[in-house]
């Protein structure tokens, strides 16, 4: 009995861990990343290829990509052939919009996505899937709709090329080609096959079920006659959090029958909740999260109260054994955001040595994300109804490639 006690044990623990578009959870332990990547079949990032994308662009890897923060892929090595021999790709990525502002990890896969499009002078689309909102939360298809738009106002606000950039909420744009690509995708996928993609159960209202194809054919540029035409064959690169792969495993599935290309995917680790790496940070518990729209003060109260420290419990303790910073969120939320690669790495020296103290690097955090937080906002107050109109137009982008 006692020999398979611990088997038993590991198996309960191992179960305990739920990734999907909807649910983020690791129980009392940690994600594991490399089980996802196993789980999940994608493939690790490594270092040659970050050293080829700052070779091909010219430019130094972005801190998500130097800090393996965005560490799996699909794919992107094909991208990154397409490129070298001179041709041409569009990026596409997204947000649901359930709350009024984002959160700190909400702006994770723009700021990468900004700085794709500037560093290979692509085009964007950005959908917005207030749709999928209405179906998943307790919302009205008015306030759905309305929520895109002051959300679309932040996806703004992080300086995307408007000559280059399409953002579309899904009320408003689906039809058409986009429609028909949907239709296409739907015929290919069995309710089984769904099922056990994204884990519907019986219970589960026959939007949900139909939702997929919804998400997938962004990743197609025929969805795109206004923008994309001409450009049937043009490939897709999808900068995500890796627990939005299941629709894009779907997608990479249905590609090649309907006579299309694989979207490509480069995926980011989640932006833990200040509680811990157990979970994601969540609009809807605001004790987890950090909005774009607190002020200094609002932070510093979440910052010191909320965010779990790897420090020891007492400052004596502390000294002699030193911070874990494999579970100190401030750490964490440093390597997102910290710029300067040498100061996060005296931080962390100092801090795992017990020179440094858990309140001060909550400190530092605090003025990190303060500063961030406040550029944000006066670059969103920038943000008019006419530029969201001038993003969200239907039109074509003649300087896309330019």
């Amino acid at each position: 009995m006692s020999s398979v006690a611990p088997e038993v044990e590991k198996k309960e623990e191992e179960e305990e861990q739920v990734v999907n578009p909807w649910e983020v959870s690791a129980g009392k332990g940690r994600i594991d990343y490399d089980k996802l990547v196993d789980q999940f079949g994608c493939q690790r990032l490594h270092a040659a290829l970050i050293d080829r994308i700052a070779r091909l662009t010219g430019r130094p890897p972005h801190r998500f990509l130097r800090r393996g923060l965005f560490f799996a892929h699909r794919d992107l090595n094909e991208i990154l052939d397409l490129f070298e021999k001179g041709d041409k790709f569009y990026l596409y990525t997204g947000r649901g919009p359930s709350s009024e502002a984002l959160h700190l990890g909400h702006l994770v896969p723009f700021m990468f996505t900004k700085y794709l499009q500037d560093a290979f002078k692509v085009p964007l689309v950005i959908q917005l899937t207030d749709d999928e909102k209405f179906l998943w939360k307790n919302l009205t298809v008015e306030e759905s709709k309305r929520l895109a738009r002051e959300n679309a106002k932040d996806i703004i606000a992080c300086g995307f090329d408007v000559e280059r950039t399409f953002i579309f909420s899904d009320f408003n744009f689906v039809g058409g080609a986009f429609y028909e690509n949907m239709v296409k995708v739907a015929r290919c996928v069995t309710y089984n096959k769904v099922v056990g993609i994204f884990g519907f159960t019986p219970e589960d209202h026959i939007g949900k079920i139909s939702f997929p194809p919804v998400q997938a054919v962004p990743s197609f540029p025929s969805s795109f006659p206004k923008h994309f035409s001409g450009n049937d064959q043009l490939r897709c690169l999808i900068p995500c959090a890796i627990d939005q792969d299941p629709y894009f495993r779907m997608t990479r599935d249905v590609a090649p029958r309907i006579g299309y290309q694989k979207p490509a995917l480069i995926e980011s680790r989640f932006f833990p909740a200040l509680q811990g790496e157990n979970t994601k940070m969540s609009a809807s518990d605001p004790n987890s999260a950090i909005y774009v729209t607190d002020n200094t003060k609002e932070i510093k109260t979440k910052v010191n109260k909320y965010a779990f420290s790897g420090g020891q419990d007492s400052v004596e303790l502390h000294r002699k054994l030193g911070a874990n910073l494999e579970v100190d969120v401030s750490i964490k939320y440093l390597n997102f955001f910290l710029e300067d690669d040498d100061e996060l790495e005296r931080i962390k020296k100092e801090y795992k040595e017990g020179s440094m103290l858990t309140g001060e690097v909550k400190q530092l955090l605090v003025k990190v994300l303060s500063e961030m937080v406040e550029r944000h906002k006066r670059a969103r107050a920038r943000v008019t109804e006419e530029m969201v109109d001038a993003f969200m137009a239907v039109r074509p982008l003649p300087n896309m490639f330019g």
